[in-house]
């Protein structure tokens, strides 16, 4: 009788410790699923377009900021586009009033480097030619400055903006532009070099200048610069 309560007493101690084994190897395992799922990498713009109409497209991570002072921040409510120069009249816009007063475009168009790295892209905006409507463009008006709010520059002619039906675009790969890649705006200047894809944009200045000189340009940098 005195060695089955021995049995008993034993079996109940034996319980604890393999309850208690059990709970620490639970919590053992739920750490390891944490800490493993916070190292494990996450995707950039999870809900970004990847393929349009049968077409493969970059990541938007692949459109690397190419900047001259660190990435720009801007408010919605307080954010002003001028459009000045040759123009009957100067024109402000902000945020609102460009996204919902005009008519969106989407293309597909392949950003170009001179560093060599190129991104497909599937863009969304505005044709810069509606924006210049209001304002009215004057007859001895011949290239459109896109000047950002970082002091970068650069010009493209406005025959070609016309041409190209070149847009300025708010949204990339169904996402609204990041503050990294030049929220609010980009200027989508197809066939051209990266340089010219103005970032950041708060002014566009028409100008009879048909060799004005932007940022890279007075630095070195071909003013055509056509891809080849």
């Amino acid at each position: 009788m005195e060695k089955i309560k021995r049995f008993s007493v034993y079996l109940k101690r034996y319980r604890v410790y393999v309850v208690i084994f059990l709970i620490s190897m639970v919590l053992l395992t739920l750490l390891w699923v944490s800490v493993y799922f916070q190292n494990q990498p996450k995707e950039l713009y999870p809900q970004q377009i990847l393929n349009y109409q049968g077409q493969d497209l970059s990541s938007i991570s692949t459109d690397y900021s190419n900047n001259i002072a660190g990435i720009q921040s801007f408010n919605m409510s307080s954010y002003r586009l001028t459009i000045t120069g040759l123009v009957n009249q100067t024109v402000q816009y902000n945020y609102s009033q460009i996204i919902n007063s005009f008519q969106k475009y989407q293309k597909v168009v392949t950003l170009h480097c001179v560093d060599g790295w190129t991104a497909k892209i599937l863009w969304e905006g505005f044709l810069i030619t509606d924006l210049l409507k209001e304002a009215g463009v004057k007859p001895n008006a011949v290239v459109a400055i896109f000047r950002a709010s970082d002091g970068f520059s650069s010009a493209l002619p406005l025959d070609y903006i016309a041409n190209k039906s070149i847009i300025l675009a708010y949204k990339m790969n169904g996402l609204i532009i990041p503050p990294d890649k030049g929220f609010p705006f980009q200027v989508v200047a197809e066939s051209q070099y990266g340089y010219k894809w103005v970032k950041w944009l708060t002014t566009i200045e028409l100008s009879d200048n048909a060799n004005y000189l932007g940022y890279w340009e007075s630095r070195g940098f071909a003013n055509n610069a056509t891809i080849p």
